[in-house]
């Protein structure tokens, strides 16, 4: 029997204001954040501000333990959210409160707080939890590399699942604090600055600090046996850089190129800006894959990359990466030419400025020797897909169009461009066409007939168009007279000296698995 209670207008009234909003006004947070390439990357209904990672990894069994700590805001109001983690979690609390949670997928895990939780509250959440990152596998790949003396996570697009709870995308930067207990005679190396190191019992722990938002792929760590070099930069930044003590053969040419950070930090200063972070370095493990990654503040390096000698192009490249990925970083992941195109262009630049060959002659020589029914054409850097996220074509063909841009604009503007856009979108994110009303803005000319051409259309532009937009126009053929036959449309194109080195770094991009580093 249903019984109809009546009250007193007034005493209603006071119910109704101590009554919480209804549990239908509470929603599960989005299991992706929405990006069009990776659709279950990152969570949807919060915003991480820190993450605080306390951990202790052991070598020999690949056992990693961990209590992660997250800082949030609440962007909805939510009855339940995700992580993204692919380690077997024992506990969550969220505000203090111990919360119900269960896994999903191969790396999701869904959390039912107590209480909902409202709109636009600060949050924390505490994970406990442990596994063998090595074992643990999605989509059939690994991101976590086991070393003969330890193990690394260094991946892109996705790498924090291997070995802490996080919103996994881009789009949700936070600055971090990661503590690391490792065997004496092990160091633990991560992004940021060394706070402090202290040893008890048999394990020394790490205390690594960033305090720059920081995209979670960006985030790194390495356990093994290295030998570390420090230095300061004349700004006073701390340099650090690790090399494992068993390279071989590519030791010499490691230290060779990875010495030269602060050099190349310095120059790449006059071409962009102040540099973004509160470190620098580079670090070298004893993996077997052949790519580099930018990881903020301290790129990965492998061993392979050496295996011709020096390369400072490789350095170069992911330093560049600091501005151009690691501080603007892309809106989605289909916007990748706002990190890779311009990396790749500061190689060119550096070839410029170590008159190995100009960024034209670069430009020349890649036009030149990609014929028409190349498929390399085919790749639109704009928006290349999932599938050519890393196609060489985001890179060469992705300068190219930075080349045209020059060309068409002028070195002022140019320069101007690529010194301000890291200043506009400083430590957030942007998409192609943020950058297009950008250079729009700054040049005065309207450029979205340009950039067309070189980012979106899938065939190769005509050497008419070539000649005018992109390889040998006029603003950037000064030694050449004007009636000059446009170096693109020569049949025997001059290989600059530099070319090898650059294409050397391509492997940066040819990992063989799912994922991918740049």
């Amino acid at each position: 029997m249903h019984r109809r209670i009546i009250v007193p207008s007034a005493l209603a009234a006071s119910l109704l204001l101590a009554i919480p909003a209804s549990a239908a006004d509470f929603t599960p947070g989005a299991p992706g954040i929405g990006d069009s390439y990776y659709p279950t990357s990152g969570n949807g209904g919060y915003d991480v501000s820190h993450y605080d990672l306390r951990l202790k990894y052991q070598p020999a069994t690949d056992l990693l333990e961990g209590t992660a700590t997250i800082v949030a805001t609440t962007k909805q109001n939510l009855s339940r959210f995700n992580l993204d983690l692919g380690l077997k979690v024992s506990e969550v609390r969220v505000n203090g409160r111990l919360a119900k949670f269960t896994a999903s997928g191969d790396h999701e895990l869904e959390v039912t707080p107590a209480t909902p939780l409202e709109k636009n509250k600060a949050i924390s959440v505490v994970v406990r939890y442990a596994g063998k990152p090595s074992e643990v596998k999605v989509g059939g790949w690994t991101a976590w590399a086991r070393t003969p003396d330890g193990g690394v996570a260094a991946q892109e697009p996705d790498a924090a699942v291997w070995w802490f709870p996080s919103n996994d995308h881009p789009l949700d930067k936070a600055t971090f604090d990661v503590s690391v207990s490792v065997p004496d005679g092990h160091q633990a190396i991560s992004n940021g600055v060394l706070q402090s190191q202290s040893s008890r019992l048999g394990w020394t722990r790490f205390n690594w600090r960033s305090n720059k938002p920081q995209a979670t792929y960006l985030a790194t760590l390495a356990v093994g046996k290295f030998d570390i070099t420090t230095d300061r930069t004349a700004n006073g930044l701390p340099v650090l850089n690790a090399y494992s003590k068993d390279l071989g053969d590519n030791a010499g040419a490691a230290r060779a190129s990875i010495e030269r950070t602060t050099e190349v930090a310095e120059w790449l200063e006059s071409v962009f800006g102040p540099y973004p972070f509160n470190s620098l370095g580079g670090y070298v493990p004893n993996v077997t894959s052949g790519f580099a990654l930018e990881t903020q503040t301290r790129p990965f390096y492998s061993p392979r990359q050496f295996a011709n000698g020096a390369n400072v192009s490789v350095v170069v490249h992911e330093l560049a990466h600091q501005w151009y990925g690691d501080s603007v970083s892309v809106q989605d992941w289909k916007d990748i030419w706002v990190n890779e195109g311009f990396a790749r262009y500061s190689q060119w630049l550096w070839s410029e400025k170590e008159g190995e060959g100009t960024a034209q002659e670069l430009a020349d020589y890649v036009y030149a020797t990609r014929t028409a029914e190349d498929p390399f054409w085919t790749v639109k850097p704009g928006d290349p897909g999932a599938e050519n996220q890393f196609h060489v074509a985001v890179y060469d063909r992705g300068a190219l169009a930075l080349q045209a841009l020059r060309n068409e604009i002028g070195d002022e503007d140019f320069f101007a461009i690529l010194r301000g856009w890291p200043q506009e979108f400083a430590y957030a994110n942007a998409r192609v066409a943020d950058f297009v009303r950008y250079a729009e803005r700054v040049s005065g000319k309207p450029l979205a007939g340009l950039f067309d051409t070189w980012l979106y259309q899938p065939s190769k532009p005509s050497a008419s168009t070539a000649a005018t937009a992109g390889p040998s126009a006029p603003a950037a053929r000064s030694a050449a007279p004007e009636t000059a036959q446009p170096k693109a449309a020569q049949s025997k194109p001059v290989q600059p000296k530099s070319w090898k080195k650059i294409a050397e770094t391509n492997t940066i991009h040819e990992t063989g698995e799912h994922g991918h580093a740049h």
